[in-house]
């Protein structure tokens, strides 16, 4: 009996390349001169990001949407989204005059819920419900299924799938010279799937490998155990990419396209957004820069190579910058916070300056509140470090003074209850 190809078809993928015609940007691959010398090969990047939405996602939301009889449209549309595919549904609703309602989580950027609102303008209800995604999907899945209306899946989808397929065609329309590597963002695994099947049909040869935050990865570990796995938790900072399950289609198209699967700590993703903001003037969301924040992980191996990353998101708030940077000094070693014992005498805080503080070290945070008739009094400090070989002698000289102290980076619980 013939195995069944569990890919979609390049021929449907043509088609949606044509619905999308007038309404998705054929967006630009650019080779990166910074990231081509940083690896020794050819980095290119394809700037999903200056999508007419910021993001690939109007592709499938519009695609799909569009293969849907007139008359059952009339009922209007419904989604569930942490914030990209939403704005896709969004403009496609505008742009079709048809009514939907979208299902985003509580804590979805309020950048992204202003979007979405621009983007649907009077044809779109968004309605926010729960703390992650799949939170907000049940709900949207609950109404749709009461209601009738047509379900747009983020990623769960042959029409979904084969629009996000189309940035592949415009690929290799790009590029005349082989593609060895294509780093891609994984979240439910709508566009792994679809530049997947273009890929493996049209360019064998090409490597393709898939990026998930470490947060939540859920893609990795359904194709180490076989079958589609369900996380109890997730991080939801890369909110683009943070689900707890991905789709059966794409983990059947994932199993057959996927060649390696790649984490990446959310620190990392922080430190690749600052990377690409501060070196390039590029802005991406978390999302957007996992494929490039992947890229140290594999140096050896692109080596002289031809290596496409899709920078996938655009849709930063800005209100989470510091969080942002916050993180990435943590990442790189830099930001330590302690509790440290002060003796509750004069003097002290200035002795601490004087004989521990390092020249470049410098205090960011400190919170101290003196308790009367106690020798010692604790403070939360944070201590920013120019290098991350030198927290070594800051607690070396804490040490010698017989500073009674305790790190807060290497203690999770105590780090998230207190910082």
């Amino acid at each position: 009996m013939t195995a069944v190809n569990p890919l979609v078809s390049v021929e449907n993928l043509y088609k949606a390349k044509v619905r999308l015609n007038g309404i998705a940007l054929n967006t630009p691959l650019q080779r990166n001169f910074n990231l081509s010398a940083e690896y020794g090969c050819n980095v290119w990047l394809k700037r999903e990001d200056l999508q007419t939405v910021r993001s690939f996602k109007i592709r499938g939301a519009y695609n799909k949407m569009a293969s849907v009889p007139r008359e059952k449209l009339e009922k209007g549309v419904v989604c569930a989204s942490a914030g990209n595919h939403a704005q896709g549904v969004a403009y496609a609703c505008s742009a079709m005059g048809v009514k939907g309602k979208i299902y985003m989580p509580s804590v979805t950027p309020s950048q992204k819920v202003k979007k979405v609102k621009l983007f649907g303008q009077d044809y779109v209800e968004v309605i926010l419900t729960g703390d992650t995604f799949d939170d907000s999907f049940a709900a949207a899945k609950a109404y749709s299924e009461t209601h009738g209306t047509v379900f747009v899946h983020p990623f769960d989808d042959d029409k979904t799938i084969e629009g996000q397929g189309t940035i592949g065609l415009e690929i290799l329309e790009s590029l005349t010279e082989p593609i060895d590597y294509l780093f891609v963002t994984v979240g439910g695994g709508g566009l792994i799937s679809g530049l997947g099947s273009c890929f493996k049909q049209l360019s064998p040869q090409t490597k393709i490998i898939g990026v998930e935050p470490k947060g939540a990865p859920a893609m990795q570990k359904s194709l180490r155990e076989n079958k589609i796995v369900t996380l109890d938790t997730i991080d939801s900072f890369v909110d683009g990419a943070a689900v707890k399950r991905v789709g059966e289609r794409t983990f059947a198209i994932g199993k057959e396209v996927i060649d390696d699967m790649i984490l990446v700590s959310e620190g990392k993703v922080c430190t690749t957004i600052l990377k690409m903001y501060n070196e390039e003037g590029i802005v991406t969301e978390p999302a957007g820069a996992l494929g490039i924040a992947a890229l140290d992980s594999f140096r050896s191996e692109i080596k002289g190579k031809n290596v496409v990353c899709i920078v996938c998101g655009s849709n930063n708030d800005i209100t989470r910058t510091e969080e942002i940077k916050e993180r990435s000094l943590l990442y790189e070693g830099l930001k330590h916070y302690f509790v440290i014992s002060f003796p509750q005498r004069a003097g002290a805080l200035r002795e601490f300056l004087n004989e521990v503080l390092g020249e470049t070290d410098d205090i960011t945070h400190f919170e101290y509140t003196k308790k009367h008739n106690r020798a010692l009094g604790p403070a939360l400090v944070g201590i920013q470090v120019r290098a991350s070989e030198d927290l070594q002698g800051l607690k070396d000289r804490m040490r010698a003074q017989g500073i009674d102290f305790q790190s807060l980076n290497d203690n999770p619980l105590l780090f998230q209850m207190l910082v």
